[in-house]
């Protein structure tokens, strides 16, 4: 069954992902604005199956790599081999030739690899041997990773972090949430009957309706005044760039389209700011993301 708004699709991945209503709509809202989307936590937290169920929702082609030390841009971009029976060589395409594509743990490469995503994030094409070749479309990235503290990691440049429309945290489930994982189903096998609500299509006309959502002038002024402290506040290491600006927009047209509305409202903006600005901004003194993320709406006043 094709549900009629996006709505329906989070209740549909809220059966199956419990307790985290606000995370699949920042996903969602990630994946409608046309970006790819960063999950940072610990591990065990449901970030791979959060994946796994927004690609099967959708239907799409779904590819997952296993970040490690050792895995070379071959290994996710592809290889052209030599055929001794043509005499040539030929391209075998990696997993990137998917439409969302899961890259589990991805600050375990070495910065090298973390790079060969970078043409992909933003071009949605690769260049091997010479060649550029295009991606699916749509195509979105999922990467998770593991806190910066353990053990085995290798830190995202900001080009990298930038790529990403939005980061977020699973965070751990409320008890009530948890207790339903423990004396439920297995979310493996749950998943493994887990049958499409949504197509390709869909997902192209929900982006298309998102994109002619209204934003009035003064909630430009709002993006831009948020932008500009940013640079000016002297709080941050770096400020939010155009293209963290146009991608507070999209996400925030995305959220307003989730929640039933044919505009934009300053709550919207707000809702997706942690998600969108947060992984952009490197504090000169490090603080929680809750408490920066508050320090920022709270700098800014609304428009009136």
């Amino acid at each position: 069954m094709i549900p009629s708004t996006p709505r329906g699709l989070v209740d549909a991945a809220s059966a199956l992902i419990l307790g985290k209503r606000d995370r699949l709509e920042l996903a969602l809202a990630c994946m409608i604005a046309g970006g790819h989307l960063l999950i940072e936590d610990v591990p065990g937290t449901g970030k791979t199956t959060l994946a796994h169920v927004m690609a099967r929702l959708f239907g799409l082609d779904f590819r997952r790599v296993q970040f490690t030390s050792d895995l070379l841009p071959a290994d996710i971009l592809g290889v052209s081999v030599f055929e001794r029976d043509t005499g040539g060589f030929r391209f075998h395409p990696g997993p990137v030739f998917t439409q969302v594509l899961l890259a589990d743990e991805v600050n375990r490469a070495t910065p090298r690899t973390q790079s060969a995503l970078l043409e992909a994030m933003e071009e949605h094409q690769v260049s091997v041997d010479g060649e550029t070749r295009a991606l699916p479309e749509p195509f979105f990235v999922i990467a998770t990773q593991n806190p910066a503290s353990q053990i085995g990691t290798f830190p995202l440049p900001e080009s990298q972090l930038d790529r990403f429309t939005m980061r977020i945290t699973m965070g751990y489930p409320d008890p009530a949430a948890e207790r339903a994982l423990l004396t439920g189903r297995d979310r493996r096998s749950l998943l493994a009957d887990l049958a499409p609500v949504a197509d390709a299509a869909l997902l192209t006309r929900w982006r298309q309706q998102a994109a002619s959502l209204h934003v009035a002038d003064a909630l430009i002024d709002y993006v831009q005044a948020l932008i500009i402290h940013t640079r000016s506040s002297g709080h941050y290491r770096l400020g939010l760039s155009p293209r963290a600006g146009l991608a507070l927009l999209a996400a925030a047209r995305a959220h307003a389209l989730i929640a039933g509305r044919a505009h934009v409202l300053p709550e919207d903006i707000q809702s997706v700011l942690p998600a969108v600005a947060l992984h952009r901004l490197p504090l000169l003194e490090p603080a929680p993301a809750e408490d920066a993320a508050r320090a920022l709406i709270q700098a800014v006043p609304l428009p009136h």
